[in-house]
């Protein structure tokens, strides 16, 4: 039977307080980090689409994530927080995690653990993140997924849907050159400016263009996203009647842009 393909971190160095003994208490000390998944399905070299991958940024991620969550005593239960942060991931089939006190000894102490997805709780963490439509005056602190109002004019013929997202996307690039904020196409690069609570302007055509159900419009498309992001917000930025939001979705009104 072939080995799963695999992806790894390695050698990942972080301080942190971390320590069941008096003596590390109050203080930093170094760790070191290495992670290897084996992933469900192998690497498709024909297919250069982020989306369809597990990002590294996933296990840089799931490391800052568990080091955020408390402080722990035991290397052992920080293994498994982050070993359930990755599990969460659906390309993710199982993991090895390693953590190592680089400060407690002549060499590295430390343990590495196995865990396979499904056969313990995973971590589900949900970033706050806030969604406008239109062009707003101001931007919202934290993170803002910005989508274009309407996109500019169409030509006819072709797939019309099909247009009129790849018009969403025309948008999207003039409307973060207004903005000084930066373009996201991807689940990836969203996922990543949520981290990171920076703006972005979605253009939604790589993405919607898998969702034939949802209407190429600006507040379909919100709602859509916010759905699939686990938003709670949409935020309008115009005079312009709202529309009826899916339960679960707050609406509201910011400035928009003169």
């Amino acid at each position: 039977m072939s080995q799963p393909d695999r992806i790894h971190l390695r050698d990942h160095l972080v301080e942190a307080d971390i320590g069941a003994f008096q003596s590390e208490r109050g203080r930093t000390q170094r760790l070191r980090f290495s992670l290897t998944v084996d992933l469900r399905d192998p690497v498709d070299a024909g297919d250069d689409h982020v989306d369809r991958i597990l990002s590294y940024d996933v296990l840089v991620q799931a490391v800052e994530t568990a080091l955020a969550d408390q402080r722990y005593n035991l290397v052992e239960t920080l293994a498994e927080r982050i070993a359930a942060e990755v599990l969460a991931h659906p390309q993710a089939a199982s993991i090895a995690v390693t953590v190592e006190k680089l400060d407690r000894g002549p060499g590295a102490l430390g343990i590495t653990i196995t865990r396979e997805a499904g056969r313990m709780p995973v971590a589900r963490h949900v970033l706050p993140v806030r969604i406008v439509v239109g062009q707003p005056a101001a931007l919202p602190p934290g993170a803002v997924i910005v989508i274009p109002d309407a996109p500019p004019p169409l030509p006819g013929g072709g797939d019309p849907r099909r247009i009129a997202l790849l018009g969403f996307d025309q948008a999207a690039w003039i409307l973060c050159a207004r903005l000084g904020i930066e373009v996201a196409e991807t689940r990836t690069e969203l996922d990543a400016a949520i981290r990171a609570e920076s703006p972005v302007v979605w253009a939604p055509a790589r993405l919607a263009v898998e969702a034939p159900s949802v209407a190429p419009q600006a507040a379909p498309l919100a709602f859509w996203l916010a759905a699939r992001l686990s938003a709670t917000r949409v935020d309008i930025a115009s005079d312009a009647p709202l529309p009826d939001a899916p339960d679960g979705i707050a609406l509201g009104r910011i400035a928009g842009a003169a």
